[in-house]
């Protein structure tokens, strides 16, 4: 890959499905996790959607994806206002460095600015330290502590 390419954010489409395949089995790979083959299927349903709150933005550089963000409209309760929720950002190694995660969350604030504003909020592991480096340049660390349980259920 070119150092001199320009990067382009777009909201990924049906073309876009096998590049972003690969990268999002990568991005679980980074977490310690696997994507079987029907998680993978329901969630490219969903980024298929028009109607679905589900948004995949895409980063290209000289006309390959090197990374993709998952964001998702959500009511806010405190403010009952709108509010995003960054469920998922990535960017290929090889594009490291060279401003993707940032442009990808500048589009996305730009869509939430144009769709109701509100606030943009997102988590990463606590060991990753490089993307909280970047996160703590673009928003504010909160104080909040999450908790998850499982709850099975049909698919």
């Amino acid at each position: 890959m070119s150092n001199t390419g320009e990067i382009s954010i777009s909201i990924a489409s049906p073309e876009d499905h096998m590049a972003w395949e690969a990268l999002f089995l990568e991005y679980g790979v980074f977490y310690k996790t696997s994507f079987p083959p029907e998680v993978l299927a329901g969630v490219w349903e969903w980024i298929k959607k028009e109607d679905h709150p589900l948004r995949c933005f895409i980063a290209k550089i000289d006309g390959t994806m090197v990374g993709f963000a998952h964001v998702r409209d959500q009511p806010d309760t405190f403010t009952a206002a709108s509010s995003w929720f960054l469920d998922d950002l990535y960017t290929d190694p090889s594009a490291r460095g060279r401003g993707v995660a940032t442009a990808l969350i500048a589009a996305i604030t730009e869509h939430a600015s144009q769709n109701g504003g509100g606030t943009l909020r997102w988590i990463t592991g606590a060991d990753n330290v490089v993307a909280q480096r970047l996160y703590d340049t673009l928003a504010t660390k909160t104080s909040w502590v999450m908790y998850e349980d499982e709850i099975a259920g049909p698919r």
